[in-house]
């Protein structure tokens, strides 16, 4: 770890004293430009079959066409050469072999990013980390896990079960999403509200340079041999290494749970009854809310026993000891009822929770009976200003002549529009990315961020102009610059490039990208 933790100590020591108190700065500062488009040769596709072998690697057009977008539709960009390593070796000379080449690369798990974070820019290299899949070690006495990053989410809780402990972070594609891709995000999900994002969960990663070192971070205690950057690196979309171990920390579960569905007739109702749960001082496992298209889409796809004619309902859990659980959901109960809820339908087994989440968890999936194509999106705003911003959706909606649903994760104000579209009609998709802009613009004038837990990726590039000033994104440039000098590893990403100032909308930032239409 030596020259990135070096590189970056010299960094801050410069940066200190110069762009934040107008001395010179030795280092560079112009945006990484995307790498021109790179061309396969023989003998560079050759070296990647002697690594990971003949069966492992997809070069043909029909094959390729799977990789060329991940759960963000509207972009697409195919890579050159999909291979799939298996050891953390196998992804070191993989990159090193990409540095040899100059050959851009990029790292993908299971492609459930909603930002267009796997996207190959321009081409190039695409390291599928799915074989990585193994759950290496688990140690209850020390309260950790070692997952390789292929490692899907929810089959570390599995592999928990009965053990009195589970992986807190449960994004809503839990059953698909890998660890490694949460890291790359710092993802979040239903119980991030009292349980954390990510970043709170991770001890320590290894990961593969954009130089081809294999560096560690941080580890089983939470601290390595040298600096721990595991928090710098958490987040960072994949543009400061490939990950090839997760040190998380796993957390014992609580001595009693109540979970609880509020049904009330408006959406206005529902988020007044947030407020005022989070006003009375009570911190909720879990505090989620759908509205009435995701309800409809719900029942028509598993028959739930949801009332059609709802407005909007909200999950809601406390955990914690028995003693304060109990009068903690009963004030809920309270709450929501005077706030206009016709009814509180409590689980009374772990069986009934199980379903109620199971409502929850499904939601995503049932949308595609609603549309061929959705963009979900993922603002932020207060809390206290969320009847301000769904009101404007439902504005958004009639301007665009769209339909939109909403699932989000309402204590946090962590808000998921879904627009709903068919990417065949070039129309529907600028009406699309023209309400999202709008939607996005309206969180930060609300005092909120355009991403809780997506990312930038290649979507909100242009927001980022908006969100910080040219020396914050200097210092972040330069920050990317010190783990990634050459700009190789899943360039386009997160900070504008040389192909954009960021102040372009959506798909007009990067030539490079061929849109969907």
């Amino acid at each position: 770890m030596g020259s990135v933790a070096g590189r970056l100590l010299s960094y801050l020591c410069l940066a200190v004293s110069s762009r934040f108190f107008g001395n010179t700065f030795l280092m560079t500062t112009s945006a990484h430009a995307i790498p021109a488009s790179c061309s396969m040769t023989p003998q560079f596709l050759q070296r990647l079959r002697d690594i990971v072998g003949g069966q492992r690697i997809l070069d043909a057009a029909d094959e390729l066409v799977v990789y060329e977008c991940d759960g963000y539709v509207i972009e697409k960009s195919a890579p050159d050469v999909v291979v799939f390593p298996q050891t953390a070796d196998d992804v070191q000379r993989i990159v090193q072999e990409c540095l040899r080449f100059r050959i851009p690369f990029v790292a993908r798990g299971a492609g459930t990013s909603l930002a267009g974070g796997s996207l190959p820019v321009g081409g190039g290299v695409m390291i599928a980390l799915t074989k990585m899949n193994r759950i290496l070690e688990i140690n209850l006495r020390d309260r950790y896990a070692v997952v390789e990053p292929g490692c899907v989410n929810v089959r570390l809780t599995r592999a928990l079960a009965g053990s009195g402990f589970h992986y807190a972070p449960d994004p809503s594609s839990q059953g698909a999403c890998t660890i490694g891709g949460n890291v790359a995000t710092n993802s979040g999900g239903p119980h991030t509200l009292k349980y954390g994002v990510t970043v709170n969960h991770v001890l320590g990663v290894e990961f593969v340079s954009p130089e081809g070192e294999l560096v560690q971070f941080g580890g089983p205690c939470g601290r390595g041999e040298s600096l721990d950057l595991t928090g710098l690196f958490v987040g960072s979309e994949g543009t400061f290494g490939v990950v090839t171990k997760v040190w998380v920390r796993i957390t014992r579960d609580p001595a009693a749970t109540r979970t609880m569905l509020a049904i009330f007739n408006t959406v206005a109702d529902a988020t007044q009854a947030i407020s005022r749960i989070i006003g009375a001082g009570i911190v909720p496992a879990a505090l989620e809310m759908m509205d009435q298209g995701i309800i409809g889409a719900l029942e028509e796809a598993f028959h739930f026993g949801f009332p059609l004619d709802a407005g909007a309902v909200l999950l809601i859990e406390v955990d914690g000891l028995d003693c304060v659980v109990e009068p903690e959901a009963g004030t809920i109960t309270e709450l929501c009822l005077a706030m206009g809820a016709r009814e509180v339908r409590r689980s009374r087994t772990e069986e009934d929770r199980a379903f109620l989440w199971k409502c929850r968890k499904q939601a995503f999936g049932a949308i595609g009976r609603l549309a061929p194509s959705c963009c979900t999106q993922d603002g932020v705003v207060p809390r206290t200003r969320l009847p301000e911003i769904l009101e404007f959706i439902q504005e958004m909606e009639r301007k665009h002549d769209l339909q939109i649903v909403n699932v989000f994760h309402a204590g946090d104000g962590n808000i998921h529009p879904i627009l709903l579209f068919d990417e065949r009609d070039a129309a529907q998709i600028q009406r699309v990315m023209q309400a999202s802009e709008d939607i996005l613009n309206r969180c930060i004038e609300l005092g909120g961020s355009v991403t809780g837990e997506h990312g930038i990726g290649v979507e909100k590039i242009s927001f980022m102009s908006k969100l910080f000033t040219e020396t914050d994104l200097a210092v972040m440039d330069d920050v990317r610059r010190v783990f990634n000098p050459e700009g190789l590893c899943s360039p386009g990403k997160l900070l504008p490039t040389a192909g954009g100032c960021g102040g372009e909308s959506g798909i007009r930032i990067n030539p490079a990208r061929k849109p969907a239409f």
